[in-house]
């Protein structure tokens, strides 16, 4: 197996989260596999999350935090989300470094149109995405139709090129049985292994 290059980035906002664990387990395994890790946690993050200016004519700077997390992504060649679903979507801190860093110029091109759409400038990368939730999947599937995953699969990570995506689901976060979060540790941990 050729060694990979992966970011991971911790999605949740508080310091200690499933999000941490999961993205800690999934960095050990890919380690000691060969594969080489970075990884970032949202909650150590400080920056402004307000896109601010309606346009992509003259938006504000990228803090130091964002233009490292964009060249962490730029650098890899598989990415590692692990977030949690609130109220049907992500949380604003990560909502907000996507809107700030998904930007012309380094993720997609306005300038070369394809069918319409704007140039993924993010090519040639893979991408997992973990996500915790308290909604059961059959109703996510039935109800939702699995929005998160169109959201992120389709309008954010693909609109840049990162295909493909997959994804892994654990539901009842909010208060697993210990046996359940340890099958789900051990589940992340194999993802890890073999950077998938």
């Amino acid at each position: 197996m050729t060694p990979k290059r992966i970011f991971i980035l911790d999605g949740h906002p508080a310091e200690t989260s499933l999000s941490r664990t999961f993205a800690e387990v999934y960095a050990t395994r890919a380690r000691a596999a060969g594969h080489e890790v970075r990884m970032a946690h949202l909650h150590d993050m400080v920056f402004d999350m307000d896109f601010g200016q309606g346009g992509y004519d003259n938006w504000k700077p990228l803090e130091p935090v964002l233009d490292g997390v964009l060249s962490d992504i730029e650098w890899a060649n598989h990415v590692v989300l692990a977030v949690p679903m609130w109220w049907g979507g992500l949380p604003a801190k990560l909502k907000g470094l996507i809107d700030r860093t998904f930007l012309p110029g380094r993720t997609f091109d306005t300038r070369v149109l394809k069918m319409g759409m704007p140039t993924p400038m993010l090519t040639g990368r893979s991408a997992r995405v973990i996500v915790t939730s308290d909604t059961p999947g059959w109703f996510l599937r039935l109800v939702h139709r699995n929005a998160i995953f169109h959201q992120l699969g389709g309008h954010i990570l693909g609109f840049v090129g990162i295909r493909p995506t997959r994804f892994t689901y654990f539901s009842g976060a909010s208060d697993p049985r210990p046996r359940a979060v340890d099958g789900w540790i051990a589940k992340v941990g194999r993802l890890g292994a073999v950077a998938a």
